[in-house]
């Protein structure tokens, strides 16, 4: 009896400290309530960006690990971009903000230089998906102009030059702008 109490007791404890230990974050992994937070913080600045008149919600990606968050793409204004950082800031949880968001240029994109564009995109998104050095469904990849805006986390150095190093492979790419952040 006292024998079956003690091993009931291990058992618990053992089963304790593995889910404890599953919901424990790393420097490259978040916890199940990191990942929430992250996700709800997420939100919230998508919401701050469409609910305001300035910002172009859908130029912006945001991405966010334990509370640091980037603003990355291309927009038409230095007043959208000191704008959506600054609605970025504001929302609870928000450790840091990363601003890569670029300049688009003055002049009209044409129908084909956004065909080429998007055709650049696809191409190192197909190559990033292919290389085993980097894991493509943490990378972002825009193009404007032939230039490609690598953003997002990863987890170590090798795979943020690797990204880089891929996406200037890529024929037709002018530019690499790795804003790649290591977790």
């Amino acid at each position: 009896m006292i024998e079956s109490r003690r091993i009931r007791t291990a058992v618990i404890v053992a089963v304790a400290l593995f889910a404890t230990a599953a919901c424990t974050s790393t420097r490259t992994q978040t916890s199940m309530g990191e990942q929430i937070d992250d996700t709800v913080i997420t939100a919230k600045i998508k919401g701050e960006l469409i609910a305001d008149p300035l910002t172009k919600a859908h130029e912006i990606d945001v991405e966010v690990f334990k509370g640091r968050v980037q603003l990355n793409g291309f927009v038409r204004s230095n007043e959208m971009r000191t704008q959506a950082i600054a609605l970025a800031r504001r929302v609870d949880g928000v450790v840091a903000v990363d601003n890569n968001l670029k300049l688009k240029a003055a002049a009209d994109h044409s129908v084909g230089e956004s065909i080429d564009d998007a055709v650049l995109t696809g191409s190192v998104k197909s190559a990033l998906a292919a290389d085993a050095r980097t894991n493509a469904l943490r990378v972002n990849v825009e193009t404007r102009d032939s230039v490609v805006l690598l953003a997002g986390f990863v987890n170590t150095a090798e795979a943020r030059t690797a990204a880089g190093e891929i996406a200037r492979g890529i024929k037709g790419v002018r530019r690499v702008d790795n804003q790649l952040a290591i977790k």
